[in-house]
């Protein structure tokens, strides 16, 4: 294990963890957006992390995949929507605003467990610097 590998680490957690945050982010901000009945409704992002080099205690973490939801939503009848069907139908993507805000927290406490390890790290290093100029 190198010297500054703890910065490596944690600037990977960092990556992984603002995907994770923009994911959320553009699931909740397209919560209400309405599309016809003949579309597609927004699909729900979700990001997956996986280790590099589980157990050598180098690597970090990357993200392996994004994946999406289900674009099949959920049919609401607003006959006034301007994208109404015929029958006064609209769709909405089926993303729960509850799980979403708790995935937001995760992410969040996560990215800033991150940043604070590299935070302590760069003092530490600082400070081991200065014991040379004695």
């Amino acid at each position: 294990m190198g010297v500054f590998d703890t910065l490596g680490i944690s600037a990977s957690g960092l990556l992984a963890h603002r995907k994770w945050l923009d994911a959320v982010s553009d699931n909740i901000a397209n919560i209400n957006t309405a599309t016809s009945t003949n579309q597609s409704a927004f699909k729900e992002r979700y990001i997956e992390a996986q280790a590099v080099d589980y157990g050598s205690g180098e690597g970090g973490v990357r993200v392996a995949t994004a994946q999406f939801g289900s674009g099949q939503g959920r049919v609401v009848y607003e006959p006034k929507n301007p994208l109404a069907d015929k029958n006064g139908y609209v769709r909405y993507p089926d993303i729960d605003l509850g799980d979403q805000m708790a995935q937001l927290i995760m992410a969040q406490r996560g990215y800033q467990a991150n940043l604070s390890v590299i935070d302590r790290a760069t003092k530490t290093y600082q400070a081991a610097l200065q014991l040379g100029k004695g």
